[in-house]
């Protein structure tokens, strides 16, 4: 077995002996960006409205305005879940983790929705039980605090608005303080309609309509997080495209044991075993190799492990090899962002 890792420039003679390894790394667990201040902003604000929030609720006795204080509640508390996966995503791997813990967004994105989902869960069970009798509601009052809402809700989720489309976790950021904002400006209009028309049964029902929009956009996050938990292929990957782009290597006959999954948010992970019965590649293959995963699918962490015929293995998982492996070189380390 001979082994190898350069860190991008000098060349070793010693090529691996029937294998390869090609690290191409993605961004960090916070992307290009870091958005450790936009949690903290967003946790401090929306703590100062929930107070605000929840005792003009109980002043003029507006279902509408405590339930969007209690969803208020549970995004601070989805925040800093976030936060906290975000940052615990971004420590170094260690001998006992060795792909640090950058689950942790995911994880983090996951209990986002899951807190979402039970907030909107609960609006809707009291939404229910005050259709019954509709309670008289002080609408002025109503409109001013929720008006106050759209600002914060909104002013927070655009500091999430950069990173919605690159990082999960960071886009559960924003879903929740974007979907608070629409629950604000629900409780706005359904205070103007009490207001003109004394329509009090307009408070509940309001209540019921925002808590289904906001269950049908944050179901998708719920599922992808899910999936990324049991290792499934990142959303925007597809497996036969990954597979045909290593079947197209020159002298590369077939793939097997190939796999596909997320390590966090923003990192995603191949391992598979190129059947290549006419010889054993350089340092060039893996390196074109490992560009063009990361060009077309984003894929910056890719082992590739090369066997003159196809390695039997159980459910087709990467566990028995029949040859040895080698080390190619990775790619210079980047500012901000940690190498294994």
């Amino acid at each position: 077995m001979a082994a190898r890792h350069d860190s991008g420039h000098a060349h070793d003679d010693t090529i691996a002996r029937g294998g390869g390894h090609a690290h191409e790394h993605g961004l960090d667990a916070a992307g290009a960006r870091d958005f450790s201040r936009a949690f903290l902003l967003g946790i401090v604000f929306n703590t100062l409205f929930v107070a605000v929030e929840a005792f003009y609720g109980w002043r003029v006795d507006s279902l509408a305005l405590l339930a969007d204080a209690g969803h208020n509640l549970s995004d601070v508390a989805g925040l800093a879940v976030a936060w906290g996966g975000a940052r615990a995503a971004g420590m170094r791997p260690t001998a006992r983790h060795t792909y640090g813990w950058k689950r942790a967004s995911i994880l983090a994105a996951f209990a986002n929705a899951v807190l979402l989902l039970v907030a909107m869960g609960s609006l809707a069970w009291e939404a229910i039980g005050r259709l019954s009798s509709p309670q008289p509601v002080q609408g002025t009052t109503v409109m001013v605090v929720a008006g106050i809402g759209i600002v914060v809700n909104l002013g927070t989720a655009l500091l999430f608005a950069g990173g919605r489309k690159g990082d999960l976790n960071v886009r559960g950021a924003f879903l929740h303080m974007a979907g608070d904002a629409l629950v604000s400006a629900g409780v706005v209009v359904s205070g103007g309609l009490a207001v003109a028309f004394a329509w009090n049964w307009l408070d509940p029902v309001t209540s019921l309509a925002i808590a289904l929009v906001i269950v049908l956009g944050t179901w998708g996050l719920f599922r992808q997080s899910l999936h990324l938990l049991f290792d499934g292929v990142p959303e925007g990957i597809e497996l036969h495209a990954v597979r045909r782009e290593l079947e197209d290597l020159p002298g590369v006959e077939r793939v097997h044991d190939l796999h596909v999954w997320a390590t966090g948010t923003t990192e995603t992970a191949l391992t598979a075993h190129l059947v290549m019965p006419g010889g054993h590649p350089d340092d060039r293959f893996f390196e074109a190799a490992a560009r063009q995963l990361e060009k077309r699918f984003g894929i910056g962490h890719a082992t590739l492990q090369v066997v003159s015929e196809p390695v039997m293995a159980s459910c087709d998982a990467p566990g028995r090899a029949a040859a040895a492996t080698g080390v190619v070189p990775s790619r210079e380390p980047q500012p901000g962002r940690h190498h294994r």
